[in-house]
């Protein structure tokens, strides 16, 4: 069915609970996975303090490190279960188009990935990147939201209407 996932990941206990299906999803499938992480740069100004130069690449570095365990944490869980996965970190100011990009340069036939379900203001103020690859993706993409606390699950559960029921 699918021959490559890519599970883009940020280290999200979100991202992780995708990773755990795309990795199932693969398991069953017999596909492959490509698992990226995408760092995006902070713009931080150089400064003078004190009389030293503060190395703003260090950030960046620190960054591209907890990439590489996050994309690392998923290719050994991938790996415990019999699947092959390519382990990719990038540099990238725009990670929806990274991670279109990258469905496209490893040849992946499905995205799976977490969203963090933002809404109203907090979604127009960071964006959704998961919106962009919906939006722009070559192929299938798989969203997996985190469950709802069981009261607000409960209240949004509704009996289905007499009249709507197939006869």
């Amino acid at each position: 069915m699918y021959k490559r996932i890519l599970i883009p990941t940020d280290g999200s206990q979100v991202s992780g609970l995708a990773a755990d299906a795309a990795i199932e999803l693969a398991r069953s499938c017999g596909s492959g996975i490509v698992t990226l992480s995408i760092v995006v740069p902070e713009p931080v100004l150089p400064y003078v303090e004190g009389g030293i130069v503060l190395d703003t690449g260090q950030q960046t570095e620190a960054l591209l490190e907890n990439a590489h365990g996050f994309v690392g944490t998923v290719a050994e869980r991938a790996r415990r279960s019999g699947i092959e996965c390519t382990p990719v970190t990038r540099i990238d100011p725009d990670p929806a188009r990274a991670i279109v990009e990258a469905a496209g340069e490893y040849q992946c036939d499905l995205i799976v990935m977490g969203s963090h379900g933002r809404r109203g203001l907090s979604r127009l103020l960071a964006g959704s990147v998961t919106q962009a690859v919906l939006a722009y993706a070559p192929v299938p993409v798989m969203v997996l939201r985190p469950a709802l606390p069981d009261e607000q699950a409960e209240a949004l559960a509704r009996p289905c209407p007499a009249s709507a029921r197939l006869t």
